[in-house]
């Protein structure tokens, strides 16, 4: 007979463990996301795929906030994180880093996610534009790599933390 898992069967570590384990070369920045549950959703899918840390820029909202653990469930505890102002300082400390920068989002040379090959020797960044305006148009010239996501209906665009949850897990997945 198959059942739901109940919270204790599921296995998960806890914080502590979190912060020790080995993470993924993965770090996600928001751009002047403006959405709290965005936010928050952004944390909540970075724990589940082990990304090393999420850097807000600009507007973005910080932790701790109530609109933001609401859709965090705990995660911004778990997950390393920071807030720099300006979206160029973090590019710039990214790739004195080596992390390639990719930003999500639709561009002249933008290309599909799908045929995108992540290289499991490199470090990345991906960046994740505000809900209207997208990575800020100052942020562009910097970006080594663009990329979108396949859609296929009438929409031009993908909610912001939905559009994070594929990105995270296609690099997830080609980073373990």
């Amino acid at each position: 007979m198959v059942h739901k898992l109940k919270l204790e069967e599921l296995n998960r570590i806890d914080v502590e463990t979190f912060k020790s384990v080995e993470k993924i070369p993965l770090i996600v920045v928001l751009d002047n996301i403006r959405s709290m549950h965005n936010v928050g959703a952004t944390f909540r899918t970075a724990d589940a795929f082990l990304v090393q840390k999420i850097i807000l820029c600009g507007i973005t909202p910080q932790p701790p906030h109530r609109e933001i653990h609401k859709a965090a469930l705990g995660a911004t505890e778990s997950v390393d994180w920071s807030h720099e102002r300006d979206i160029n300082v973090t590019i710039n400390d990214l790739k004195e880093q080596g992390f390639e920068i990719i930003g999500i989002e639709q561009t002249s040379n933008s290309e599909m996610i799908s045929d995108f090959t992540i290289d499991k020797s490199k470090k990345y960044a991906v960046i994740l534009g505000n809900e209207v305006e997208g990575i800020s148009d100052e942020a562009l010239p910097n970006i080594d790599t663009f990329l979108e996501i396949p859609q296929l209906g009438t929409k031009h665009s993908l909610n912001v933390s939905v559009c994070g949850g594929i990105v995270m897990w296609e690099f997830a997945k080609a980073l373990k």
